[in-house]
């Protein structure tokens, strides 16, 4: 993120106009306006969750679009979110959430594969489920970029890795990966295989 990124958003904290006007943003047509609007508010949920909390609704509905880059915004911005969902919104649209990772569309499956870590630890109990959505990757995604896919939920597995019930099904999915036809996803799983020394 630029300096003038984190600039907007720590101005919109304290400026409502500012902030409504970057809700506003993400819903443009234009790139000029909807991406910088994404940075800050993917700023302003991962340092202040709280202040956009209330917008929690308006995301969530941000992941039905069937314009891709709304999905891939409500979604990043959802994943920062959860560490502070006190009424378990989450919960309710755990599914339709995750639909998204079966869905043909790797930028999108990409992304939810990757923040998936930050999920499982801000809500332990989700953690198996989210943990079997990532490990059925294969049986369950729709597009033609699986083998990709997984190096997203191997970053995910290694997030939480230390305190994960379902240690021996992961090193098991993650030693597969040794023989992907993707070089990401090999080098990826190389890595995290030798830093679990497994």
């Amino acid at each position: 993120m630029s300096e003038t990124d984190v600039k907007i958003a720590e101005k919109a904290t304290k400026d409502q106009k500012l902030l409504f006007k970057l809700l506003e943003g993400i819903s443009s047509k234009k790139d000029e306006i909807r991406y910088p609007s994404f940075k800050a508010l993917l700023i302003i949920s991962e340092e202040h969750p709280e202040i956009l909390y209330p917008e929690w609704d308006f995301f969530a509905g941000l992941i039905k679009s069937d314009n891709s880059y709304k999905k891939l915004i409500g979604l990043r911005l959802i994943a920062n979110l959860v560490k502070v969902d006190t009424k378990n919104k989450f919960e309710e649209i755990f599914d339709e959430y995750y639909s998204i990772l079966d869905e043909d569309k790797t930028m999108t499956a990409g992304h939810l594969a990757s923040v998936s870590g930050k999920i499982a630890i801000a809500k332990p109990e989700l953690q198996s489920k989210i943990t079997d959505k990532l490990l059925n990757i294969d049986n369950t995604h729709k597009g033609k970029q699986k083998e990709l896919i997984k190096a997203y939920a191997i970053e995910a597995f290694d997030d939480y890795y230390k305190d994960a019930e379902n240690k021996e099904k992961i090193i098991e999915f993650v030693k597969k990966q040794l023989d992907s036809s993707s070089p990401k996803t090999r080098k990826k799983a190389e890595k995290i295989l030798e830093k679990w020394n497994k």
